[in-house]
């Protein structure tokens, strides 16, 4: 197959393959995300509304860190 090397061991067994990612980078993306996705497989799962406030409340304190920074500089 063009753009795919395997790298074998000295028995001639496939351990590795490079991949020409300017022709199957595509291809490599959806792979690596399939990857990614089994490797959290056994992750505990959390509520998208439980994320969502976690992530308005970071926003919170990173505007009110922010805006603190603000008033020093103008001091």
């Amino acid at each position: 197959m063009e753009g795919v090397q395997f790298v074998v061991d000295d028995a001639g067994r496939k351990t590795a393959v490079i991949i020409n990612l300017e022709k199957w980078g595509e291809l490599w993306e959806d792979i690596y995300d399939i990857l990614v996705s089994e490797s959290r497989r056994g992750e505990p799962i959390v509520p998208w509304e439980t994320l969502k406030a976690e992530m308005m409340e970071e926003e919170s304190l990173i505007n009110l860190w922010l805006q603190e920074r603000l008033m020093l500089q103008r001091a």
